[in-house]
């Protein structure tokens, strides 16, 4: 009794199996892509944002993110500003491009009314159009 090992005419036979081992590579190599990249897109500076039950706003590249803190200082993206004019020298500058980067409030939730008034009067007062106030829905 014996086994045969081989086939006898001496062909190859086609390995029909795939192999997933360059997939695992590639979906290991996204992802610690994606962990590394996740901080940087997160704002720096922390606010408590109001609840709502809005849609979700696209943040662009060109968009301008101005972060209202609690106690009313204002943040352009991650740099503060030091006062009302230094705001408006600062949108002076974006009013004129054309087309004209959406402005994203992030007030905090603690934050007085007047604090985000003054910033909306700011944009109004340079001419710019369109103004988002960001939120996060409720739990």
């Amino acid at each position: 009794m014996g086994m045969q090992v081989g086939g006898d005419s001496g062909e190859d036979d086609v390995v029909s199996a795939i192999n997933t081992t360059p997939l695992v590579d590639v979906m290991l190599v996204l992802l610690i892509i994606f962990l590394i990249t996740i901080p940087v897109a997160t704002h720096s500076v922390k606010v408590s944002l109001p609840k709502d039950r809005s849609q979700a706003t696209k943040t662009q590249v060109n968009n301008v993110v101005l972060a209202i803190t609690p106690d009313g200082r204002v943040w352009w993206d991650q740099t503060p500003m030091a006062d009302r004019a230094d705001l408006a020298s600062h949108l002076d500058k974006i009013a004129v491009q054309t087309p004209q980067p959406q402005i994203q409030i992030r007030g905090d939730a603690k934050v007085r009314y007047e604090a985000v008034g003054r910033v909306v009067a700011a944009c109004q007062e340079a001419g710019i159009y369109h103004i988002d106030f960001i939120t996060e829905k409720p739990k």
